[in-house]
């Protein structure tokens, strides 16, 4: 714009002032290419210009030189598999979901002999249930009991802690016994609050548990379902439902609705706990 206004102001003057005008249009190009520099030296990409794009500043010989052979996401792997393996990071924290009773003598030693053949099993979600085994083969399956909030002007669940523990005192199973709780994944789509929704049920249930003499052992769902045989695509939950039926038909009146499969899951986590297995093509037969 500078230049082209020179130009046509040297054009409308007489021939003596030539070399004046000259020296102005030289000085109004080097101004515009001095802004111009300024401006793309400024912003970052895209808003630079073509030529400004294609300039590419070499890397220095030393950062090439000590580039990792592998790449960063098989090291990462690497290192993970190598923590996870390690046997002093992982029993810490599993040595603290065990709570012995005060004398660890004979107490400790009668509360092991006792839980033999007992298993508990928890889906500590709202909707979820415990359920218990006892050595007999029988069952029982408690709905977990909750209160409801007002939480953003809406109504919502939350696990009554009261209630929780006064249903632990009141289980059959003595101190000691293993319950196998289902690790806590809540879904990209469920939002903050259903992730900390899903992180205190599931931290409230672990504390209850071990306040109460009872051991945790948290079991992710992957694992669990891929023992029974329900990782197949489909309804997981009604899976779930048939197969608690099967191995406790005793309990199929009470597994028969969909809202039901929290008790078929905490069912199926006691089980998972207490090595039963599904009798051999029973459960394809219903699908």
């Amino acid at each position: 714009m500078a230049a082209a206004a020179a130009a046509a102001a040297a054009a409308a003057l007489p021939a003596g002032s030539q070399d004046h005008m000259n020296a102005l249009r030289s000085t109004a190009l080097r101004r515009s290419t001095l802004h111009w520099d300024a401006a793309a030296a400024f912003f970052a990409p895209p808003f630079r210009s073509r030529s400004c794009r294609r300039r590419r500043v070499p890397a220095p010989a030393a950062a090439a030189e000590t580039r990792p052979t592998r790449s960063p996401s098989r090291a990462r792997a690497r290192a993970r598999a190598k923590l996870l393996a390690d046997a002093d990071t992982r029993d810490p924290w599993l040595a603290s979901l065990s709570l012995l009773p005060v004398d660890d003598g004979e107490a400790a030693a009668a509360a092991a002999a006792a839980s033999t053949g007992w298993a508990i099993g928890v889906d500590p979600d709202t909707g979820g249930a415990i359920a218990v085994l006892s050595p007999d083969g029988s069952s029982q399956v408690f709905d977990n009991p909750f209160v409801h909030i007002v939480v953003s002007e809406f109504i919502r669940k939350r696990l009554d802690t009261k209630s929780i523990i006064e249903l632990l005192r009141g289980l059959d199973a003595p101190p000691g016994t293993t319950a196998y709780i289902e690790k806590s994944s809540p879904f990209p789509t469920d939002g903050k609050l259903g992730w900390w929704s899903t992180g205190f049920s599931y931290g409230l249930w672990i504390a209850a548990l071990v306040a109460s003499g009872f051991s945790v052992v948290p079991v992710a769902s992957q694992t669990w379902k891929a023992y029974f045989g329900l990782t197949r695509s489909g309804s997981p939950k009604d899976y779930s439902r048939q197969a608690a039926s099967i191995l406790f038909p005793d309990k199929a009146l009470s597994l028969n609705r969909k809202k039901h499969h929290g008790r078929a899951e905490a069912l199926l986590l006691a089980a998972y706990g207490k090595g039963l297995v599904l009798p051999s093509g029973e459960f394809s037969k219903t699908l």
